[in-house]
């Protein structure tokens, strides 16, 4: 499947389930001074969450384009990106968690044709209905991992809607960085998490304590690169369609090839995922200075700038 393929087969999928498909937000926000930039697929959807506004419809759908300055040092491995598109289905006090997980099973398996036997599970610690639903998927115990809240937890910022999550990783085999590991160990090719499952019941608050929500909610962002990369069998997103062009457009810049020189791959990934958030952060008002946002699209531009002269880009 080609990335226009999922996009399109993903909301269809929750449109036949009665998901009201909702347009992206733009990456700077309206109405929301926490926020610098549109940084999931929730965003617009806090107000329904929090009780504060009425949703066009209590099962919402969405590709939503996303930017996250917190990877920024991460982009150019083979799976963080800073932009990204964040394909989600939402639920607004409707169904809950065994529903949320029917369906991504159902999707994963039965449309995107993933191996069951290569998807692993994460949940937090104590949540026995989302473990219990999994098992009722067919997933094994021993394919289901508990972590706690550093790793199965989701927050919207310091204050706002949170909880618990469970995550669905790839598994791409036993890999020469990592043979006998798990989800959790970052660091390495073997797992690739392309699905997580919020379950958004919290608000926490300033001081940390939490209470709960108007509703029970559903929140889940399924990256549309790491699901490509992993339809396509390999762990490198920048070998998908959605990176290949800019790839081999530098490859022909450069003279250099991908994949040849060890050294050299990080620069090539830098340059071409940069790109590609600029050209969007760009496009959506974001303009070079010293402060806010301006500041972030400028530190991308020079990292660009450093990793394309590694590569010999001097134009």
């Amino acid at each position: 499947m080609q990335s226009s393929e999922i996009r399109r087969a993903f909301l269809d999928y929750f449109k036949a389930r009665g998901h009201v498909q909702v347009p992206s937000l733009p990456l700077v926000p309206a109405g929301d001074p926490t926020l610098l930039f549109t940084g999931a697929g929730m965003v617009q959807f806090k107000p329904y969450f929090m009780g504060l506004a009425e949703p066009p419809a209590k099962r919402l759908s969405s590709v939503q384009k996303v930017f996250r300055a917190t990877d920024l040092d991460e982009a150019g491995d083979t799976s963080h990106l800073t932009f990204f598109e964040m394909m989600g289905n939402f639920s607004v006090g409707d169904y809950f968690k065994d529903q949320a997980i029917d369906w991504a099973w159902d999707f994963l398996t039965n449309v995107c044709k993933l191996e069951p036997e290569k998807l692993r599970i994460t949940i937090y610690l104590d949540d026995e209905v989302a473990h219990d639903a999994w098992i009722k998927q067919g997933v094994p115990e021993e394919r289901i991992y508990r972590y706690g809240e550093d790793q199965n937890y989701w927050f919207s910022g310091d204050v706002g809607p949170c909880g618990p999550d469970s995550e669905i990783f790839y598994d791409f085999g036993p890999q020469p960085d990592c043979d006998d590991c798990e989800p959790a160990h970052d660091g390495h090719r073997r797992f690739l998490e392309i699905w997580n499952l919020v379950f958004m019941m919290l608000y926490q608050h300033e001081d940390g304590t939490r209470t709960e929500l108007p509703t029970k909610n559903i929140d889940t962002g399924s990256g549309l690169e790491r699901m490509a990369a992993a339809l396509n069998g390999s762990p490198d997103v920048y070998m998908t369609d959605l990176f290949k062009p800019s790839i081999e457009m530098i490859e022909g810049l450069t003279g250099r090839r991908y994949g040849d020189e060890p050294g050299a791959d990080r620069a090539f990934r830098v340059v071409a995922e940069h790109a590609r958030a600029l050209s969007f952060l760009i496009a959506d008002g974001v303009s070079p200075s010293n402060e806010g946002r301006g500041y972030v699209l400028r530190r991308v531009l020079r990292r660009a700038g450093y990793f394309g002269r590694s590569l010999g880009l001097t134009g």
